[in-house]
């Protein structure tokens, strides 16, 4: 059995060549496509500044989780191993995990849970457990994760019809457009590794990180506006663009508007 610190001991090799641009780092482009995670963890801090002076906890904690995610990303595709995989799995689960616990609104809780508290210890019980599952056979896990992106486009479809801004309904249809085309890429290099091979271009699960991340940058927007209007009555959010609206490329963000007091 190989060391499961050593290099190609994971389960899984990803289409691009091993070992083609570096002697140190087995995929090349999947490696370096993670930055993209670099720039979402501070952005997200940044631009919703006025999101984390009021829930400072849930924005900070996902955040570092992001960082995760990428380092452990990062970490996986330079040396392919079993460690690394699992690492990298895992850190996407708990970030989701994480997410679930502290954004989902309390409408959609089970009936025998009656508070946020109670749904905490549901979240990491289930989590805990399906960490221990994912090394029955972790080949697998990456499957089951991406599964959980159907639950997430439902809940979002669940709270768009509450909702009547244009803006809001156009950022959520750009983020799974850009959402379509990442899974179209992670799947199309799982499944079609030989096609792309073949044409000299396997490089598809780096347009996955590139992809996802972009698609992260209007999900996360999103999901912080559905938790004022659901968590924080005072407050209205409003949807805005950074730098500016009228630029070509912009990245979302949310601010917070206090309705004005009735004298």
């Amino acid at each position: 059995m190989p060391n499961i610190f050593s290099y190609q001991s994971a389960e899984i090799d990803w289409c691009e060549g091993n070992f083609e641009h570096s002697a140190i780092i087995a995929e090349y482009y999947n490696t370096i496509s993670n930055v993209g995670f670099f720039v979402l963890s501070p952005l997200l801090l940044y631009l919703n500044r006025q999101y984390r002076q009021h829930r400072p906890v849930p924005l900070y904690i996902i955040s570092g989780l992001l960082l995760c995610v990428g380092l452990f990303s990062v970490y996986f595709h330079m040396t392919l191993s079993y460690v690394g995989q699992l690492l990298d799995e895992l850190s996407i689960l708990w970030t989701l995990a994480v997410a679930y616990s502290f954004w989902l609104p309390k409408t959609y809780f089970p009936r025998c849970i009656k508070s946020r508290k109670h749904f905490f210890w549901l979240t990491g019980i289930t989590t805990v457990v399906s960490t221990l599952m994912s090394f029955v056979k972790p080949a697998v896990n990456a499957y089951a994760l991406n599964c959980i992106a159907f639950h997430l486009l439902y809940l979002m479809w669940r709270e768009l019809k509450k909702c009547n801004d244009k803006r809001v309904h156009r950022m959520a249809a750009v983020m799974v457009l850009w959402w379509v085309l990442a899974i179209s890429s992670w799947i199309s290099d799982r499944w079609l590794c030989g096609l792309w091979q073949a044409i000299g271009f396997p490089y598809l699960h780096s347009f996955w990180h590139v992809l996802i991340a972009i698609s992260l940058l209007y999900c996360f927007p999103l999901v912080i506006y559905f938790d004022v209007r659901n968590e924080m009555p005072p407050f209205k959010p409003k949807l805005g663009y950074w730098p500016s609206d009228s630029w070509p490329v912009v990245v979302p963000y949310i601010a917070l508007e206090e309705p004005l007091k009735q004298c």
